[in-house]
């Protein structure tokens, strides 16, 4: 059995480092059982939040949603796929449209394989991340915006990803990628496992998988309880 985890919300707070409790267990339980890693974050972010250590010990690294893929902390994939130039003008004008009122710079970051954007901007804090959560719960932007990018643009697809940004990618090469690269079946985690999250793709094709609502603390406790 396979156990694949998602990084934000699932293994950690979203944007933060893992819990130095929940951080000693991990180290355990990747030696006990063959773990993936499977986030739309980059290489960076990822041993930014969990620790080089920790990051390395996954059998395989799967970052920006399969695009680009590491192992045993050396990188052995990466996808040539980038935003096209219609593309990056069509999320530009719809941010300048949505008229977010607390933008805060930094919207769309082009990485390996996929891009994402945020209507609030990377460049937020916590309470600035928080309010942006309570009005995209309320106005439901981001799967409009997510929506309206996939009509215009059939080649790639956009998806929910996280608690304020958009993943955008070649059309197909989302999360279940990943699929290929592992013998068996998957037991997977991610907290966008419902349609049109990030999560979703992968999940859907899984033996089992866990919806996570709560945070790493879930993730703890389904582990502690179900699986030591």
């Amino acid at each position: 059995m396979n156990f694949v985890f998602d990084v934000d919300g699932t293994l950690t707070d979203t944007r933060q480092q893992i819990d130095k409790e929940f951080l000693n267990f991990m180290q355990k339980f990747t030696g006990m059982h063959t773990c993936y890693l499977c986030t739309g974050s980059d290489r960076q972010k990822t041993v930014e939040q969990l620790g080089t250590s920790l990051t390395n010990k996954f059998s395989k690294a799967f970052h920006c949603s399969g695009n680009l893929i590491y192992s045993g902390g050396k990188e052995i994939y990466r996808s040539p796929w980038a935003l096209t130039s219609a593309e990056y003008a069509f999320l530009e004008q719809a941010l300048d449209n949505i008229n977010y009122p607390e933008p805060t710079g930094n919207h769309i970051e082009e990485r390996i394989g996929t891009a994402n954007v945020s209507i609030v901007g990377r460049n937020c804090n916590l309470e600035q991340r928080k309010r942006f959560v309570r009005w995209d719960i309320e106005h439901n932007v981001r799967d409009t915006m997510a929506t309206q990018f996939n009509l215009m643009f059939p080649k790639s697809q956009a998806v929910i990803g996280g608690e304020t940004g958009i993943d955008i990618f070649k059309a197909g090469h989302d999360k279940s990628q990943i699929k290929a690269h592992i013998t068996g079946d998957i037991i997977y985690f991610g907290d966008k496992c419902f349609p049109g999250g990030n999560d979703y793709s992968i999940s859907s094709i899984s033996e089992k998988f866990y919806q996570i609502d709560y945070g790493w603390k879930q993730t703890y406790e389904i582990l502690k309880n179900e699986y030591i």
